[in-house]
């Protein structure tokens, strides 16, 4: 991959996480509101975006597992770690729209 596709790339992980984390606390002051179904609707959506992600994430492993070597910049690495915190930040999350589901229902 050349440097300029990478950081192309770094850009697109970086931006995908982001939105991916934005959307699961949209869903959770859904969820505070009582707004459940639009709750689940903007987690699908986290989702969505998470996958995304994901797919652009494989297709580095894959480079890389095929003899393209990836540039390890601190770039890079800030990508990976927002990912990784918007996968948390969207798992913590939807225990606590359950939490708030089963003190709707009592």
């Amino acid at each position: 991959m050349a440097k300029l596709d990478m950081d192309v790339i770094v850009f697109e992980i970086i931006n995908h996480g982001g939105t991916a984390k934005g959307l699961a606390y949209e869903a959770l002051q859904a969820a505070e509101k009582g707004d459940f179904e639009e709750a689940d609707k903007l987690l699908k959506e986290s989702d969505k975006e998470l996958l995304e992600a994901h797919h652009i994430q494989t297709s580095i492993i894959q480079a890389e597992a095929a003899g393209d070597k990836t540039e390890v910049s601190v770039l890079f690495v800030h990508a990976q770690d927002h990912l990784m915190t918007a996968i948390e930040a969207k798992s913590l999350i939807e225990c606590m729209i359950r939490l708030y589901k089963r003190l709707d229902e009592k």
